[in-house]
Formats: C-alpha cells, structure tokens, sequence
C-alpha cells in the first residue's frame, strides 16, 4: 500500500499556510496567471478574455475553502457538547447506531445530489460506469468498517468523561495518525514533528492524572475522565488514526474519480453495517427484561436532529480535505476544535476548568504550533 504521493500533497502536509487551499489549485491558479500575463495586458479585449474568468472563478473557490475549514472546526468542536445537551436526565436515550445510521443515509443522499449537479456526462449510466468497479469500490468498506465503530464509540465515551476532555484526548489521535502515515504512506517525520507528539502525550497525561476519577462518579459541572473513558478514547484515537490515513490513501489513489461518487461508495458501505449495528441493539435491547425494543427514532429529540444534519456536514467537509489537502489538515481542524468545544462547555454547561486542563490546554496548543510549523 506504497503508492507514491502527489508532490502537492507532500507540501502540504509541510506548510502551514498553504494549507488553508489546496495545493493543487494554487499551482493552476498560479499557471493561468502566467499565461494571462505573458499575453497583452493593455488589451481591454484580453481583460474578458475566457481565461481571465475562469481565474475568478479558481479565486472565488479559494476564499471558499477557507470559510469551509473554519465551518469544519465550529461543527467538530460543538459535536461532544450537542451530545451532552441531547442527554436526558443524565442519560442518552435514544440508540447511538441509529443516529450512526442516519447520519450516514444523510451523507449518501447530499453524495447523491452533488454528483447529478455535474455535467451529464459524469452522472450518467456511462460516467457510473466509467468510475466505479469492483476492484474501486472494495478498499471503500475497510474505513466504512472503522469508522461505523468509531462514530458509536464517540457517542458512549461523552458518558465516562466531559466534553472538554474529549476534545483534548482526542488529539492524541495525532500520535497514532503519525505512526500510521508512516507506516502505510511512507511519510517521514521531522524531529521537531516527533518533538510534538511527546508535548500531546505529556498533555494528555497532565489532564487524565488532573481529572481521573476511577469510580466513574463525577460532578458534571466540574472536569473529569474515568477510567472506562481512557480506555475508549484509547480504542478511539487509534481507530480514527487508522480510517483517516487509509481514507486519505484511496481518495488519493483514484484522484481522478468525483469525490462524490468516492463518498457514494463509502456510505453505500457504511448504511449496512450501521443498520445492521442498530438492529443488533435494538434485539439486544428487546431481550432484556426491563426493556422494549427501541424504535429507531426513539429517545430523538431537537438536538439529536442537530447532530445527525451537523456530522453528517462534517464528514462531507472531512472528505474534501483529505482529498484535496492531507490528514494533517484535517488533525489541526480537530486540535482547533479544542478551544471551541471549551468554551461551549464552560457557557452552555458551565463546566469548572482545573489546573491540570489548562496546563494541557496550553501544551496542545504549543504542540500544534510546532507539528504544523
């Protein structure tokens, strides 16, 4: 699973500022500006030249990936918070595989639209064809797999920890995205890169000793972890470490299939097996003896709305960067996100932040400077 990587990716992942817009579009915006300047530049005629639009519009779609990064960071950052507040009487009602699922028939209907808005001959029978196979779709089921795990983990981890320390564990998931890129893409760290990673571990470790409570009873106004949670979030990160760098891998790989019709193959896998996760609970649930089988849209409420229509925009967006830009772009929109989730934590749940937090706050944030330099 060596493939080499495109050059633009490989600067990417290095510069920091490049990598509010991809890479690849730079470099052709850049090209069409040479040759627009290269021709007669006092010629009014050549100022509506075809080119020249086409230039604003590449212009237009570059201011456009910022705004989406930063829409990327607000909805990560509010996602554990949405969970919390969607909890009743300290409890999460409704199925976890079933918001799972909806989310992913979301991401497949929004995949659906944006590929018919394409020419015809993209949407078509024939364009269906052309970039979908066997041999194509397969690799789509291993992240599908990882990440049907992963988004039902995340919704049993708010239980065992508060929403600010999810954020900031989570960005241990650098460390194994680290590994794994070496490992699967052959990208080699710079000392100061590794330098990073140890910062994070050290953070991590200064927020669970701050924060760990072994008896799983907490105050929810107040920071805290289990140890139930510091196993999940282990379990976590490491998955999500994995589905992100192989995701990258096959978007990349087939750069010139619509990455549409990628999504298409990804929750085309990703819909069964969370059905089949719901249906699993939903019989497990029917078998206890206190309990009913829980309908689908069970326990919902409006926030648990919000969730469903926010990650499934989430995973939209995540798929565009790491197709267009890296995983290192996608981990800083999550270490980003930290800062959003700690302050809806602190005003909407009014949670009280310890030394230990804000001593690990600060180490993360200094390590994303550093891994990013």
């Amino acid at each position: 699973m060596d493939a080499p990587m495109d050059s633009e990716d490989e600067e990417t992942t290095n510069l920091l500022p490049l990598f509010l817009m991809p890479h690849r579009e730079k470099q052709h915006r850049k090209s069409r500006l040479k040759t627009y300047d290269s021709k007669k530049r006092g010629s009014l005629q050549k100022r509506h030249h075809p080119d020249v639009i086409e230039t604003a519009l590449e212009r237009l779609a570059s201011l456009l990936w910022p705004v989406l990064l930063i829409t990327a960071v607000l909805v990560y950052g509010s996602h554990s918070v949405l969970i919390n507040l969607s909890k009743r009487y300290g409890r999460i009602q409704y199925s976890s595989a079933s918001v799972v699922f909806m989310i992913e028939v979301t991401k497949l209907v929004a995949s659906v639209i944006l590929w018919i808005s394409q020419p015809i001959n993209e949407w078509s029978l024939a364009g269906f064809r052309r970039h979908i196979s066997l041999k194509k779709s397969l690799p789509f089921a291993v992240p599908a797999v990882l990440y049907a795990l992963n988004n039902n983990i995340v919704v049993h981890i708010q239980m065992y920890m508060d929403p600010a320390s999810f954020q900031m564990l989570s960005n241990l998931k650098i460390v194994s995205t680290a590994f794994l890129y070496r490992l699967i893409i052959k990208r080699r760290l710079t000392s100061v890169q590794w330098f990073a990673i140890l910062l994070l571990i050290m953070a991590g470790a200064s927020n669970s000793y701050g924060s760990l409570n072994p008896s799983n009873m907490y105050e929810e106004s107040t920071v805290y972890v289990t140890t139930s949670g510091l196993i999940l979030m282990t379990i976590y990160c490491t998955i999500s470490g994995l589905a992100g760098v192989f995701t990258e891998y096959i978007l990349k790989r087939h750069h010139k299939t619509p990455l549409s019709v990628q999504n298409f193959l990804l929750y085309s896998y990703g819909i069964p097996l969370n059905l089949l996760a719901y249906l699993v609970s939903s019989r497990a649930s029917m078998e206890d003896a206190d309990d009913e089988a829980q309908g689908l849209f069970e326990g919902y409420n409006t926030w648990t709305v919000i969730i469903i229509i926010t990650q499934a925009l989430n995973g939209l967006i995540m798929s565009a960067v790491m197709k267009h830009a890296s995983n290192i772009t996608r981990l800083f929109i999550i270490s980003c996100a930290m800062v959003v989730t700690t302050l809806l934590s602190v005003e909407l749940l009014e949670l009280e932040l310890n030394t230990y937090f804000c001593s690990a706050f600060a180490l993360v944030f200094f390590a994303l400077l550093l891994y990013n330099s």
